[in-house]
Order: structure tokens, then C-alpha cells, then sequence
């Protein structure tokens, strides 16, 4: 039960801090041509994000796995470790960036290669040269719909009872065994666990575990 409410209490921190939270986002450049790196660091800089710029795949998949940034943009072909091959290996051995926005910003404009980039996962396909109008808006795109997954725990406003049974539900308990477990009675529960159900607009109290499980509200 202690595990659950620090749970519960950790969830709350992490949806303070990130409300509270103003920094600029950080944007990882990976290309070789150190000119090209120079000029998008320069524009992006201006419009008020943090850059940090890796010459070469080598280089950025290291950066992004020391790093961690906000959102990456890459070139394709690189000598030695491709764009391709960046993406392929951070999916392969960071799943943990999953939710991280990757955008190629390339000179290839064939059909074939842009297909192959967004089979791999790229989020978008960027050509040069460079429209940063267009570029931003796509930026600020992918940061926003990170944000609004990242928003939407702190949003339902799971209590530290809702937090709890959830959690048991989600461990395989009934409603009589939550009960045992917190001191509370079987009516107190279903209460409850009506009302995280009806917050996470869920359709079974199973379907609520599951949701609030997979956006990290509770710990399994």
C-alpha cells in the first residue's frame, strides 16, 4: 500500500514539474556537412529553442542516447551510419525514446526513399533546401503532440484511492480482496473504482487499469 501511495504522490511531482516547467526545447541536428549543422543551429537558436548539433549518424545516435532531446532532425545520407541506420538503431535499442519526434531533413526527394523513412517511424519527411517557416511549424507540431500525451495523466486527476485500487485491480484483485487490502469496505472500492473508470472514460474497470497503466498513472 505504501508503494502505491508513493506511486500516486511521484505522479503528482511529475505533473507539477512539468506544468511548471518553461525550458526551451532542446533540438538535436544530425548531419555531416558541419555548414548545413551551422545554419540550421543558427535559425532554430533565433527561434528560441536550445540546439545541439552532432556531425555524422555515429555521433547523433551517441548524442541522443547521452542526451535525450526533445526532438531529433536528421540527414539521410551520412558516410559510415545513415540516417536510416540512427533510426533503426534507437528503435531497436532505446525503446525508451519511443515518444521522442524524429524528422528527416533531407536533400533526397524520391518517392522510394521517403517511403522507406516513414516505414521506419520518422515522424516527418523534411526537404531541402530548407523552408524554416515550414520547418518550425512542423517542430512545434511534434512537440505539441507530445505535450498533450504527456498532459493527459495530469488531466484525468486520479485521486490516491483511485490511485490504489486501480493498481489491485490491475494486480488480478476483486473488489472484496481491495477491500481486505486497504481496510476498506467492497462498497468503498466499486466506488472508487467507478469513479477512475469514469475518468479515464473507460468502459470496464479492467479497460480502466489498462489505461492508466499504460500512460503511467499506476505502477503494475
Amino acid at each position: 500500500m505504501h508503494e502505491v501511495r508513493r506511486a500516486a504522490l511521484g505522479s503528482a511531482r511529475s505533473c507539477r514539474q512539468m506544468m511548471s516547467s518553461r525550458a526551451p526545447k532542446h533540438i538535436l541536428c544530425i548531419d555531416d556537412d558541419q555548414e548545413t549543422a551551422g545554419l540550421l543551429a543558427e535559425e532554430l537558436l533565433e527561434r528560441g529553442f536550445r540546439i545541439t548539433s552532432a556531425h555524422g549518424g555515429h555521433a547523433g545516435l551517441a548524442a541522443i542516447l547521452r542526451e535525450g532531446p526533445d526532438l531529433v532532425l536528421s540527414d539521410i545520407s551520412m558516410p559510415g551510419v545513415s540516417g536510416f541506420d540512427v533510426l533503426e538503431r534507437l528503435v531497436a535499442l532505446a525503446p525508451r525514446f519511443a515518444n521522442m519526434p524524429f524528422v528527416f531533413l533531407t536533400a533526397l526527394t524520391d518517392r522510394e526513399t521517403e517511403l522507406r523513412g516513414r516505414q521506419l517511424g520518422a515522424d516527418d519527411y523534411v526537404t531541402k533546401p530548407v523552408d524554416f517557416d515550414i520547418l518550425v511549424t512542423i517542430i512545434e507540431a511534434r512537440l505539441a503532440g507530445v505535450a498533450r500525451r504527456a498532459m493527459w495523466p495530469c488531466q484525468v486527476g486520479l485521486n490516491e484511492r483511485e490511485t490504489e485500487v486501480l493498481t489491485w485491480a490491475a494486480r488480478g484483485k476483486t473488489s472484496n480482496e481491495i477491500g481486505q487490502i486497504l481496510d476498506l469496505t467492497k462498497r468503498t472500492v466499486d466506488f472508487h473504482m467507478d469513479n477512475a473508470r469514469l475518468k479515464l472514460n473507460a468502459s470496464t474497470r479492467m479497460h480502466a487499469a489498462v489505461k492508466a497503466a499504460s500512460a503511467g498513472l499506476i505502477n503494475v
